[in-house]
């Protein structure tokens, strides 16, 4: 049997999990960090356009979002695929995995954005847009398809990094790309020098533009080979076994991700009955939620790529080891960190509103019941990385079903509308779903089931396509 391409030496594989874990999840929390300023970038600049503009954007938003869930699904399948093989040293298949999940990413967001494209109208109808707010909104929604393209290509680059071990890489080119965007926004909004301005078409403009240069850094990166992935013309030949594999494998993450972002949606309109000064402390209290799950995410994610690699290297053991730690830590964590917000929850809600008292006081509450249950929270995003990285996408997804339409908001629905607590039995439905879904996390990853899942066939099995690929790389070099 043909022994498959070597790799260098991994230290992921071999070195302390302590020090393993800490660098990949640094860079993965700074980076998303960075993606959210994007968001933060577009608002600062369309905030000075008026409500409209803003109503504009907001209204784009969902849409958006569940069209990027899609993407970030398919990429979580992308990177645990690439691990695996990465920790089973076969870096022909490591080169043919990237080449094909880009180009079916390519196909789908070429759907979803032609789609999006063409019915924007119909649906910013069906949400019944006011006459002043609908051209800017059709604008913004159109532009933001059309960036659907640029914006999963550097999604699954960012995910390629991230399952070879390589998390840095993107943070560079985010950081000039979020520069970028910071200077090209007012000048795409408000014009420069006689050239009329587009309004808040104009940022989303701005962004398309910033991605794209990032798509093709991203790209050439790839192709040029020297960051754990070389990419051939050969690569991208269409292999629909190996697509339809990326696609069932990444579909119930797609749809994990939809399902979340439909959670946060139910739960904004069951806070809304409850008046705007709730739904305003849920507001300036979920700016606080977000970094935590940012930092939650960041363990989650390095955490599945380590579980991926060193399944893939056949060291389960060791893979279970991380999962345990990385739960231990994580815990930790956001435990502290959810202590320090209890206790000084009047100070942190006053640096986002440092003017309406009442404001202060319901969002403090908020974040007083929530913050000491976020440790339970960094353990199921914990052993949810194990999961993924093992390629149990359907079990992640399930964890997500019960914890949105089980726990969270069944629970908020009932002690708000049965009963006295009003408001507060929304905001206790947090920290009763974080407590109970990490319980059940617990008892998922130590019943071990997890272990058993196999998504990358064994080098026997793989030998024809090896061959193939190390063919075709011979006669695409030699055309060169």
């Amino acid at each position: 049997m043909k022994s498959p391409i070597s790799v260098d030496k991994n230290p992921l594989l071999e070195g302390p999990i302590l020090q393993s874990l800490l660098k990949l999840t640094i860079p993965i929390i700074f980076l998303q960090l960075l993606q959210a300023a994007y968001q933060l970038i577009d608002a600062f600049w369309v905030g000075r356009l008026g409500g409209n503009a803003v109503a504009a954007v907001s209204v784009t938003t969902p849409f958006v979002f569940l069209s990027i869930a899609i993407g970030a699904g398919l990429a979580i399948a992308g990177s645990v695929l690439v691990a695996q093989y990465v920790g089973a040293r076969n870096q022909a298949m490591v080169n043919h995995v990237a080449g094909q999940t880009l180009l079916l990413v390519l196909l789908i967001s070429i759907c979803l954005g032609a789609l999006g494209f063409v019915f924007a109208p119909n649906l910013l109808r069906l949400m019944k847009v006011s006459d002043a707010v609908f051209d800017g909104a059709l604008g913004f929604m159109r532009f933001s398809f059309i960036g659907l393209v640029f914006n999963f290509q550097f999604i699954m680059f960012t995910a390629f990094m991230r399952g070879v071990g390589n998390p840095t890489v993107p943070i560079y080119i985010i950081v000039g790309s979020v520069a970028l965007n910071f200077a090209l926004d007012p000048l795409f909004i408000f014009g420069w020098k006689g050239v009329a301005g587009s309004g808040v078409m104009g940022a989303a403009m701005a962004t398309l533009s910033t991605q794209a240069l990032a798509t093709v850094v991203s790209l050439a990166i790839l192709f040029r080979g020297k960051r754990g992935i070389k990419l051939r013309l050969a690569n991208l030949i269409p292999d629909f076994t190996y697509i339809k594999k990326a696609f069932f494998l990444g579909l119930p993450s797609s749809i994990e991700q939809s399902v979340r972002g439909l959670g946060v949606t139910l739960m904004t309109f069951l806070i809304a009955t409850h008046g705007t000064l709730s739904l305003a402390s849920y507001g300036v209290g979920a700016n606080v939620l977000q970094v935590v799950m940012i930092m939650g995410m960041g363990f989650s994610q390095a955490i599945s790529t380590l579980v991926a690699q060193n399944i893939g290297a056949g060291k389960v053991t060791r893979a279970a080891r991380i999962g345990r730690l990385g739960a231990i830590i994580s815990f930790w964590c956001l435990s502290v960190i959810g202590l320090v917000v209890f206790i000084f929850s009047k100070q942190v809600v006053s640096f986002f509103v440092p003017e309406d008292a009442a404001v202060i006081s319901g969002t403090s509450v908020f974040l007083r019941i929530i913050a000491l249950s976020w440790g339970f929270l960094g353990v199921q995003l914990a052993f949810t990385g194990v999961l993924k990285g093992s390629g149990n996408m359907v079990t992640s997804m399930i964890l997500a079903l019960v914890s949105q339409f089980v726990f969270q908001f069944p629970l908020a629905f009932v002690l708000s509308h049965h009963g006295s607590m009003g408001v507060i039995g929304i905001w206790w439905a947090f920290p009763v779903s974080n407590v109970m879904m990490s319980l059940i996390a617990i008892s998922v990853f130590y019943r071990g089931d997890w272990k058993k899942k196999k998504i990358i066939e064994d080098l026997k099995e793989e030998d024809e396509l090896i061959e193939i690929v190390n063919r075709e790389t011979i006669v695409q070099e030699g055309i060169k």
